[in-house]
């Protein structure tokens, strides 16, 4: 998923005609992964029914203080500090104001000035409001209260008349608030390609060499690169994994030639590369046409030849490049990863070994050694998901480190 999943987005509502997007809003929030919460002031029911709302979040609209029965209190404090993001659209010029001098005449607003979160606002009015001085004075204070404005659109408005102040529409608003979320991210801007799962060398058409690879280790690193704002390149070997974000962008491959082109074709232009993949070492060195019979002789020789090696060759093109080595060992563990971190130009890299009970392949956990010219980590027996998250780290900090 994308950098909105998992997040809790508080959505307020106000009483402006461009009422009626947010339940397109609230689609795509709950698309990309959010938990949506609606508030609404008494005016934004006018535009649009609680019931839709409350329908499409899968949560109730909350809009008073007191249910009418007198019953329930709903806490304005206790969702405030629940929210991840305070989203308010449309925000009316009346909002706005309220905004800026803490008057906390409803549920929505004092809702407001209880969050700690970040918070998005998405201006929506006629013309003649929106440019009025008063206006871009009220924005510019809720800038300086560190609010994010997502600017207002032009087009044709309520009135009739066609200019600035409409609410940005569904899809900007959700790509604003993205776009923000990740500038702050350990790896924004950057370009990650990764290697992942097993390849495959065919023999005939139908039988291959190959190894138990599932991928899961490279598919985990794409996704925890993407979460931290990559550009990822994710080049995968045969695996029934997919990817949920779209930030990365997946190439199959087969065999290890094939694997070798990929990469070589996004190297260049790559800022970190991660050869995560179990890359087979030797390939046959003719594949029959049809179907090998079996007749004859009780043996069958094959004649093997090697496969280029993706890594080496990866670190001597290396000119900017961050990389990342995978060693899965079975003997001689930490002096066989520290020999292929020299070898091949490496920043670092990881090392597992299956003899450690619950890693290797096929499994959901790993437990790696992360090994540097300068430093020698061991980590605990992890899921993947979380050995990726401490592999990503430990790649940004690095990289920090460097530019320092």
């Amino acid at each position: 998923m994308g950098i909105l999943s998992g997040k809790n987005i508080l959505l307020g509502v106000t009483g402006g005609i461009a009422a009626y997007k947010t339940t397109y809003l609230v689609r795509l929030f709950i698309k990309a992964g959010a938990q949506v919460k609606v508030m609404m002031t008494r005016e934004a029911k006018e535009f649009v029914t609680p019931l839709s709302l409350s329908t499409l979040s899968k949560n109730p609209v909350l809009s008073e203080f007191v249910e009418e029965e007198g019953e329930l209190w709903h806490n304005h404090v206790d969702l405030g500090k629940w929210a991840d993001l305070l989203v308010i659209a449309p925000a009316t010029a009346n909002t706005l104001a309220k905004m800026v001098s803490g008057h906390s005449d409803n549920f929505l607003m004092a809702a407001y000035l209880s969050a700690d979160c970040p918070v998005y606002i998405a201006p929506a009015m006629d013309l003649d409001m929106y440019q009025h001085p008063t206006t871009h004075q009220n924005l510019n204070k809720l800038k300086s209260f560190r609010n994010k404005i997502i600017p207002a659109e032009s087009g044709e408005l309520a009135s009739g008349l066609v200019g600035e102040g409409r609410m940005a529409e569904p899809e900007n608003i959700i790509d604003f608030i993205e776009k923000d979320l990740r500038k702050d991210l350990r790896l924004n801007g950057k370009k990650v390609l990764i290697t992942a799962g097993p390849t495959y060398e065919a023999i005939d058409p139908v039988r291959f060499i190959g190894n138990h690879s599932s991928g899961k280790m490279g598919f985990a690193l794409a996704e925890q690169a993407a979460k931290n704002g990559a550009e990822v390149i994710l080049i995968s070997g045969p695996t029934v994994l997919e990817v949920n974000s779209k930030e990365i962008q997946l190439v199959r491959v087969t065999s290890a030639e094939e694997m070798f082109q990929a990469v070589m074709k996004y190297f260049e232009e790559t800022d970190v590369f991660i050869a995560a993949a179990a890359v087979s070492d030797y390939t046959p060195e003719e594949v029959a046409a049809e179907k090998i019979k079996k007749e004859g002789d009780d043996n069958l020789v094959i004649h093997l030849k090697k496969t280029k090696d993706i890594l080496l060759e990866a670190g001597k093109r290396k000119t900017h490049q961050f990389l990342v080595g995978f060693a899965l060992e079975t003997q001689n563990e930490v002096e066989n990863a520290k020999a292929k971190l020299d070898k091949k130009n490496l920043d670092f890299i990881v090392l597992n070994s299956l003899r450690e009970k619950g890693a290797g392949f096929a499994t959901d956990t790993n437990k790696i050694h992360i090994i540097s010219k300068e430093n020698h980590q061991l980590f605990d027996l992890k899921p993947k998901t979380e050995v990726a998250q401490d592999i990503i780290l430990e790649i940004s900090q690095m990289m920090e480190n460097k530019n320092n």
